[in-house]
């Protein structure tokens, strides 16, 4: 199975020998891909749509994986047994959804090991949810592929670590994967609020004062993150190279 490198990296936040439950799994791409390389010894493909679900079962049937990977119509986790999976995976679905998926069950998230999210949308908000929870982020990826960045992470249950606001909007830098891409991805945000801020400067009127000074709060903290990235990024270069 050969998969996007988005879900390629998704795929490999999963622990190996971990049970995988993919919820919301369209094609069950991942599910097959980590079969068939021997990383999981077993899988419980998700969706909510039975038309999806269908494609599923023949691409697992197609790969010779049904003894392994078993097809459940269900909307989020409603078809999942406490202690059947030790690896949740939600994936190109916004935060604010997967949220809602994973708070319905109390008793489902307490039963898992790990959680491994690649949010859509809301990634700031889905990191302090998850710290609400009692989740802690161990690992932080992003890779942009098709022209788009996808960030991901690995939580598991844990304490507390405090977060500042740069961390909650894009990750630890100790724990991220792929510096120079996040950076690219800063950078883009950078961009996108400095152009805000051109526009709201150009209104000319009362209201615009406040939305300037929320903007300009905002580039002030992308700034603090892109500088935080870049100093991480020049360390970790300077200890590969001796």
């Amino acid at each position: 199975m050969k998969l996007s490198k988005r879900m390629e990296r998704v795929a490999g936040m999963v622990t190996e020998g971990h049970r995988l439950a993919d919820i919301g799994t369209d094609h069950a791409y991942i599910p097959i891909y980590l079969c068939e390389e021997k990383r999981i010894p077993s899988a419980i493909a998700m969706d909510i749509g039975s038309g999806p679900l269908q494609r599923a079962r023949e691409h697992v049937q197609s790969a010779g994986l049904s003894a392994y990977i078993e097809l459940r119509l269900s909307n989020g986790t409603e078809k999942l047994k406490p202690g059947e999976t030790d690896t949740l995976l939600l994936s190109g679905m916004g935060g604010l959804l997967m949220e809602n998926i994973l708070g319905r069950d109390d008793e489902i998230l307490s039963s898992v090991k790990e959680l491994v999210l690649q949010p859509q949308s809301d990634i700031t908000d889905l990191r302090q949810w998850l710290h609400m929870k009692g989740w802690q982020i161990v690992s932080e990826d992003i890779v942009f592929d098709a022209g788009k960045y996808y960030p991901m992470m690995k939580a598991v249950q844990g304490p507390y670590i405090s977060y500042t606001i740069e961390e909650y909007h894009y990750g630890r830098l100790d724990i991220q994967q792929s510096l120079p891409v996040l950076e690219k991805y800063i950078e883009k945000h950078l961009r996108a609020e400095e152009q805000i801020l051109e526009r709201v400067l150009s209104y000319g009127r009362d209201m615009s004062a406040t939305q300037a000074e929320f903007t300009k709060r905002n580039i002030g903290h992308i700034q603090k993150a892109l500088e935080d990235c870049r100093k991480m990024k020049r360390e970790s270069e300077s200890f590969l190279q001796g």
